[in-house]
């Protein structure tokens, strides 16, 4: 497994036990993690810390996570995203974004933590 000490990453979930319990779970595992309940809570964070990898909730309030992930992959081109949903309309959010050039991996929740852990831990391929 490849290094991950000192990795950053975003995580962003309007409920914060989740946004709580994977920040605890991805701190136990060498990360630097930061975590926001809101898209427009992460946009905040990015001015002041850019993170490596993102796992970001599609049904945020006001502005979504397929919304938010089109944003960072702009501003933040080497961040690798992730979204996870456990609404099925939010596949359709992913589709349109697709249709529109931006492509992004989606996984149901619940998802177990490990399964978070190994897909962050995975080095990009450019």
């Amino acid at each position: 497994m490849p290094s991950v000490e000192g990795c950053r990453v975003l995580i962003v979930d309007d409920e914060r036990i989740v946004s709580d319990t994977l920040t605890h779970i991805f701190r136990s595992h060498g990360y630097e993690v930061r975590s926001a309940v809101s898209a427009e809570q992460a946009i905040e964070l990015l001015s002041e810390w850019v993170p490596e990898v993102a796992i970001l909730d599609v049904s945020l309030p006001e502005m979504n996570g397929v919304e938010l992930a089109i944003l960072l992959a702009t501003q933040c081109p080497q961040c690798r995203l992730l979204l996870f949903s456990g609404r099925p309309e939010s596949e359709q959010l992913v589709n349109d974004a697709a249709n529109g050039g931006k492509f992004f991996e989606i996984v149901a929740k619940p998802v177990h933590p490990s399964v978070l852990l190994d897909w962050a831990a995975q080095k990009p391929i450019h």
